[in-house]
C-alpha cells in the first residue's frame, strides 16, 4: 500500500511543479504580480527578451 502512494506522491509533486513552472512563466510573459514586484532593473531586461 505504501509503495502506490509514494508512486502516487511522485507524479502528483511533478506535476504540480511543471504547473508553478508554467504559471511562472506566463506571469513574467503577461508582466503579472511577480513581475511587478521584481526591481526595474530585472523587468527591464526580461521585457527585453519578450
Amino acid at each position: 500500500m505504501t509503495g502506490m502512494f509514494k508512486k502516487k506522491k511522485k507524479w502528483m509533486v511533478l506535476i504540480i511543479s511543471v504547473c508553478l513552472l508554467i504559471a511562472g512563466l506566463l506571469d513574467i510573459k503577461y508582466q503579472g504580480l511577480f513581475f511587478q514586484l521584481l526591481p526595474e532593473s530585472i523587468q527591464s531586461k526580461i521585457a527585453d527578451t519578450y
